[in-house]
C-alpha cells in the first residue's frame, strides 16, 4: 500500500462519515459496505499490510483510547461478568468454532481448526459502546462490553499462540497452556505498569503540553512492542499502562502540576481524532479485501476449496452469533437463579441475614479505611448511601441487558490481523493447512457480523424500550453534587486563581475516595474545571498584552 492509496481511503472515509452522521447511521458500517463494493471495481489495487504492522500500529492506540474512556468503577462493579465474557466465553467459543470448523473442513486438521476458532472468538465491541449514549444502551451494559473488549483480545491471542504451536508453526515458552496464559498475562500487566510509572515521573518534567501529549501518544506502542518482545501480552500491557496513567494524571493530586490542565485538554482533543482516523482506515481496509480473498480461494490448489470455504464461513457466522447469544443467556440466567435462591435463604433465615449484613458492613468499613489511608485522611460521611457509595460487585444483568450483551458480538480488526498473522509454512517446511481458507472465513465472518448485528443493534435497543431515565437522573444528581463540592472548596471571593482551581480538583478527587462521587462524574468535573482555568488564563493573558 502506498501513501496515496492510504490518503484516498481516509479522505473517502471522512466524506462517508459526514453523510452517515447526518442520517444517524454508524459511519463504520457504511464504510465497510462501500469498500466491499469498491473492491470489485476494475483496476482497484489490492491493499496489503503486514499483519504485525496492523497489530502494532492500529490496535494499541485504539485499545489505549478505549481504556482512557472506560468507567473504572463500572469495571470493578462488573468484574465477574467481564472476566467471564472476556476469558471463559472466549475459550468456549474457540472450542466450539474449532470443532465446527474441523467437522466442515476435515482437510485442515483439528489444530488449524482450533486456531480458526481463536481467530473468530474475540468480539470487538468498542465501536458499538462508543455510540452507547446515542443508541440508548444502559451504562452498565456499556461498562460490561468495554471491559470485555479490554480482556478478550489478550485471551484470544494467547489461544492463537497455543493453537499455532500445536499445529507445528510456532514455539512457545511453556508447553503447559495454563502456564503460558499465566505468564503472558502477568508479564504483560507488569510491563504496562512499569511504563506507566516511568511516564508519570517524566510527564511533569517535560514542561510543555506538546511534549507531554507526545509522550502519551507513544505509550501504547512502546508498551505493546516491549511486551511482545518478551512473548508477553501486548494487549494487557497497553490496558494496564492506559489505566494507571490516565487515572493518576486525572484524579491523583500527587501527579498534578501547574500546566497539567493544558495537557489534559490537549489529549482530550487529540485522542478522538486519532480514533476516528484509525477506525475509518480499519473499516475501509476490511471491505477492500473482499474480492481479493475470494480470488485467492478460487486459485488455491489445496483443500478445502472455494465452495467448502464459503459454506463453512456461513455456518461459522451463524454459529458464533447464536453461541454467544445462548452462552450469555445461560451464564446470566444461572447467576440470577443463584441470587434468587440466596435471597430466599436470607429472607427465611434471620441468623444468615444478620451475618450477611455484618459482612457487608465490614467490607464497606475496610474499603473506606483503605481509601482514607491512601489519602492520609479519615472523614466519615454520614450520607454515603444517598451520595452513591459504589457497593462493589453487582448481580447478573437483566434479561433485556443480557440480550444486548449477547447480540453485540461483532468481529473486527483483531480477527483479521490474527488471521493475517498465520505463518505461511510450518517448521517442517510444509504449507500451513487451510491458511487461505482461514483468512477468508475471518473476513466473511467479520463482514457478516458487522452487517447483521451492527445494523440491527440500534433497532433492537429501541424495541426493548430500556428505561435509562433513572440512571440519567442519578448521573445528573451526582454531577450537581460534584459541582457543589467543587464550589465549596473555594475559600475566597474575587477572581479565580490557580490555587482555587487546584482546590476544586482536590475536593472532587477526595469525594471520589470517600465514595461520594464515581470516577465518571469526577472526570467530567475535572474536565470542566480545566476548561474554566484555560479560559481564565487566556483572558488574563489578553488583558495583560492589551
Amino acid at each position: 500500500m502506498n501513501g496515496v492509496q492510504l490518503l484516498l481511503i481516509i479522505f473517502g472515509g471522512i466524506a462517508v462519515s459526514v453523510v452517515a452522521h447526518r442520517r444517524g447511521v454508524q459511519p463504520g458500517l457504511i464504510v465497510v459496505v462501500l469498500a466491499a463494493g469498491a473492491s470489485f471495481l476494475p483496476g482497484v489495487p489490492r491493499l496489503e499490510l503486514d499483519s504485525e504492522l496492523i497489530l502494532a500500529v492500529v490496535v494499541p492506540p485504539l485499545l489505549y483510547s478505549a481504556t482512557r474512556a472506560a468507567s473504572f468503577s463500572g469495571f470493578s462493579q462488573n468484574l465477574r461478568p467481564i472476566l467471564t465474557l472476556g476469558v471463559t466465553l472466549v475459550v468456549l467459543t474457540t472450542g466450539v468454532a474449532g470443532l465446527v470448523g474441523s467437522w466442515l473442513m476435515p482437510a485442515i486438521g483439528l489444530p488449524a481448526a482450533l486456531l480458526l476458532g481463536a481467530v473468530l472468538a474475540p468480539p470487538d465491541t468498542i465501536t458499538t459502546v462508543s455510540h452507547g449514549d446515542e443508541l440508548g444502551i444502559p451504562r452498565r451494559v456499556t461498562a460490561i462490553l468495554t471491559g470485555e473488549s479490554l480482556v478478550n483480545d489478550a485471551t484470544a491471542l494467547t489461544l492463537f499462540g497455543i493453537a499455532a504451536a500445536a499445529a507445528g508453526a510456532e514455539e512457545t515458552l511453556f508447553d503447559n497452556p495454563f502456564g503460558l496464559f499465566a505468564y503472558t498475562a502477568a508479564a504483560g500487566v507488569l510491563i504496562g505498569m512499569a511504563f506507566a510509572a516511568v511516564a508519570l515521573l517524566l510527564r511533569p518534567r517535560l514542561h510543555t503540553p506538546v511534549l507531554e501529549t507526545s509522550l502519551a501518544l507513544l505509550l501504547p506502542f512502546t508498551a505493546y512492542l516491549s511486551a511482545e518482545q518478551v512473548h508477553a501480552s501486548g494487549i494487557l500491557a497497553v490496558v494496564a499502562c492506559a489505566y494507571l496513567f490516565s487515572i493518576n494524571t486525572t484524579l491523583d493530586p500527587k501527579f498534578q502540576y501547574p500546566s497539567a490542565y493544558r495537557t489534559r485538554l490537549q489529549e482530550d482533543a487529540v485522542w478522538p481524532v486519532l480514533d476516528f482516523l484509525l477506525e475509518t482506515f480499519v473499516f475501509a481496509y476490511i471491505g477492500l479485501q473482499l474480492r481479493f480473498v475470494i480470488a485467492d480461494l478460487r486459485h488455491a490448489s489445496a483443500e478445502p476449496g472455494l465452495a467448502v470455504t464459503l459454506l463453512a464461513a456461513g455456518v461459522l457466522l451463524v454459529t458464533v452469533i447464536l453461541f454467544r447469544l445462548l452462552a450469555v443467556w445461560m451464564i446470566f440466567s444461572w447467576w440470577d437463579l443463584r441470587r434468587r435462591a440466596l435471597d430466599r435463604r436470607i429472607r427465611d433465615d434471620p441468623a444468615l441475614r444478620a451475618r450477611m449484613r455484618q459482612r457487608a458492613a465490614d467490607r464497606l468499613a475496610r474499603r473506606r479505611r483503605r481509601r482514607a489511608r491512601a489519602r492520609g485522611e479519615w472523614q466519615a460521611s454520614g450520607d454515603w448511601q444517598a451520595a452513591g457509595e459504589w457497593q462493589g460487585p453487582l448481580g447478573a444483568p437483566s434479561p433485556r441487558e443480557s440480550l444486548i450483551v449477547g447480540w453485540t458480538g461483532m468481529r473486527g480488526i483483531l480477527t483479521l490481523a490474527a488471521a493475517a498473522a498465520i505463518p505461511p509454512t510450518l517448521h517442517s517446511g510444509e504449507q500451513f493447512p487451510g491458511r487461505a481458507a482461514i483468512q477468508a472465513i475471518a473476513l466473511f465472518v467479520t463482514l457478516g457480523t458487522l452487517l447483521i448485528q451492527g445494523t440491527t443493534i440500534s433497532p433492537l435497543v429501541r424495541r426493548l424500550k430500556l428505561d435509562t431515565h433513572r440512571e440519567r437522573e442519578r448521573a445528573t444528581q451526582l454531577l450537581e453534587r460534584g459541582r457543589q463540592i467543587a464550589t465549596a472548596a473555594i475559600s475566597h471571593d474575587g477572581p479565580p486563581t490557580p490555587a482555587g482551581f487546584d482546590a476544586q480538583r482536590t475536593a472532587v478527587v477526595t469525594a471520589v475516595l470517600r465514595g461520594d462521587l464515581d470516577d465518571d462524574t469526577a472526570r467530567i468535573l475535572v474536565h470542566d474545571i480545566d476548561l474554566r482555568q484555560a479560559a481564565e488564563t487566556h483572558l488574563a493573558r489578553e488583558e495583560h498584552t492589551g
